[in-house]
């Protein structure tokens, strides 16, 4: 070992790779010696700081060899600003230096980071060029680049090519599935993973079954979430903090709070802060308010101090619940705990002071905000005023959205609607031809069902489902039952120039009331029902299907892109207040 190499093994600061780098400079050596490539790495790799010095050594060298470009393209890889990494990349091969195995790795890696899909497809057509893709840990990052970037038939095409498999693989794919909006073959993936564990030797591992989780959660999928669990419990895999946190919050959003709670609380590892947040937002979605509070309170027991994530999740609790005085208060004591609240917190006290009626003092806390009101906010008023009919707050909210530019259907709907509580037609006509002007499209309505284990999908007025004619036929039986219970289908939330009649068709057709007429007439009787809504629940759905949990004796579970509303003997859960 030379002198240079063992004095490069005792740089362990900044100062002493300063040290070392002038030394190599003054004495002529840098452009020459083997050490050079070490010292580029050393920096490379130190800090996102020292990257940017490993970057500037590169420039210095008149000769860079492969390793050296390496060195700072995986450096920049792994810092803050990826796509750093995939420019340097195209420095090398503008000045004619060939990669090798390691660079392609190191860039895909900055790719998949960086989510530059149409980069790392041309990286991939230039590692088959160059012979590389024999290369395993390659082809895994690059499957990684695919799944992350959500180019998902790309990744599923390259992982089914792969004469080799790790499990690597199927975890990026899994994870890929579940973030990019493919839950279902998430799923399946996960049970293919299992199926074939005995051939392939490739058992699930914490990263597998988070992925797997995810995709539950996102269904509603609780058959399939279950048999994740008992896996992860055969497997001691709930030691790991990071699963028993996503296994509760899997639980939550597949409408059992119960079982949630049960994880929560026999948890084997210690918890952390995110775990108590994770319960106390499961709460808050059910709409158990004082558990929740509860929950917060014990923190401060158990010297766990809550963070904004805390406070937004109790704050919610209040606002599903309408704990209007508790709600206010906990807002009021974030300051004074170190919590400064941001746009979503203040957001959560506004609409719980608008769904009490207080809209003056929620106008006066958005005019105390230290930053500007998002249209989040604007929404959330417009929506109190429809409630309460408040014409004058209305009007306000309307004129901040439309200053926003905001072309939300919804905010249109609601206006016109309170124009028509007073009968002022001519408003009216005037929202709707700013729709028509400004192109204004409702967000389309879906519902998802779980069913055997299979995921079926409803839009509103689906005509496409194999089971559609018993479905309808369903509906129609449902219709003539909740009349005889004093039903009146609530057409001010249909805002179209047609007749009463269709107003009400229009309405039965919701993708929920599809979901649950498909439940009523492919499950055992007396056995719940659940549907995962995309939207806000209207307020005719929620009333009929009240009404059908009463009239077919079903436990009727309802999440939509808020909360779960649960019906059971004519009752919601939400006592109304959603």
């Amino acid at each position: 070992m030379t002198n240079l190499e063992a004095l490069i093994k005792k740089c362990v600061s900044q100062s002493h790779i300063k040290q070392f780098h002038a030394h190599l400079v003054a004495t002529g050596k840098f452009q020459f010696c083997s050490s050079r490539t070490k010292l580029i790495e050393l920096c490379a790799l130190a800090s996102d700081k020292d990257v940017v010095i490993a970057r500037a050594m590169l420039g210095q060298t008149r000769w860079p060899v492969t390793n050296d470009w390496n060195a700072v393209i995986r450096g920049l890889a792994n810092s803050p600003e990826p796509t750093e990494a995939i420019t340097l990349y195209c420095t090398m091969k503008r000045k004619l230096h060939r990669p090798d195995a390691l660079t392609c790795s190191f860039v895909l890696k900055a790719c998949a980071r960086g989510l530059a899909s149409i980069e790392g497809m041309q990286i991939h057509s230039q590692c088959a060029r160059y012979g590389f893709l024999g290369d395993m840990l390659l082809r895994t990052t690059l499957l990684d680049v695919y799944a992350k970037a959500g180019v998902l038939d790309y990744a599923q095409r390259l992982f089914d090519e792969m004469p080799v498999r790790d499990v690597a693989m199927w975890n990026a794919l899994i994870i890929g599935q579940a973030q990019g909006g493919e839950p279902n073959e998430a799923i399946s993936l996960f049970r293919r993973m299992r199926s074939e564990e005995m051939r392939t030797r490739l058992k699930p591992n914490e990263v597998t079954v988070i992925g797997a989780l995810s995709a539950c959660s996102q269904l509603g999928a609780f058959t399939e979430g279950e048999k994740v669990f008992e896996f992860i419990r055969s497997e001691n895999l709930d030691l790991n903090i990071q699963v028993s946190n996503v296994v509760i919050d899997m639980f939550a959003k597949c409408g059992r709070v119960e079982r949630a709670y049960e994880v929560f609380s026999k948890m084997r590892c210690q918890k952390s802060l995110v775990s108590w947040n994770t319960m106390i937002m499961a709460f808050a979605m059910h709409g158990c308010a004082i558990k929740a509070l509860e929950l917060f309170g014990k923190m401060d027991e158990e010297d766990i101090f809550p963070d904004e994530v805390s406070y937004l999740s109790v704050l919610c609790a209040c606002n599903h619940a309408g704990l209007v005085e508790d709600g206010v208060r906990l807002f009021n004591t974030m300051a004074k705990k170190g919590v400064k609240p941001n746009i979503k917190h203040y957001g959560s006290v506004v609409d719980l002071l608008g769904r009490a009626g207080r809209l003056h003092e929620a106008l006066e806390i958005i005019s105390s905000m230290h930053t500007d009101p998002d249209i989040v906010l604007w929404q959330t008023m417009l929506g109190a005023s429809k409630t309460y009919g408040n014409i004058e707050m209305a009007e306000i909210a309307s004129g901040k959205l439309k200053e926003m530019g905001s072309k939300a259907c919804g905010d249109f709907v609601l206006l016109s609607n309170i124009y028509a509580a007073r009968e002022r037609w001519d408003d009216v006509g005037r929202v709707r031809e700013a729709m028509k002007s400004k192109d204004v499209r409702k967000i389309p309505g879906f519902s998802y069902i779980d069913v055997g284990g299979i995921m079926h999908k409803f839009v509103n007025g689906d005509y496409n489902h194999p089971s559609w004619e018993e479905i309808y036929r369903k509906l129609d039986e449902i219709r003539f039952k909740i009349r005889e219970y004093g039903y009146v289908a609530e057409t001010n939330f249909v805002l179209h120039d047609i007749g009463e009649e269709d107003k009400e068709n229009a309405l039965c057709h919701h993708s929920e009331k599809l979901a649950v007429a498909f439940g009523l007439i492919s499950t055992p009787e007396g056995t719940s029902i659940q549907v995962i809504k995309n939207l806000r629940i209207c307020g005719d759905c929620h009333a009929m299907i009240k009404l059908i949990a009463k009239i077919y004796n079903r436990e009727i579970i309802v999440r939509d892109r808020s909360r779960f509303h649960k019906f059971k003997d004519g009752e919601c859960s939400c006592r109304d207040y959603w």
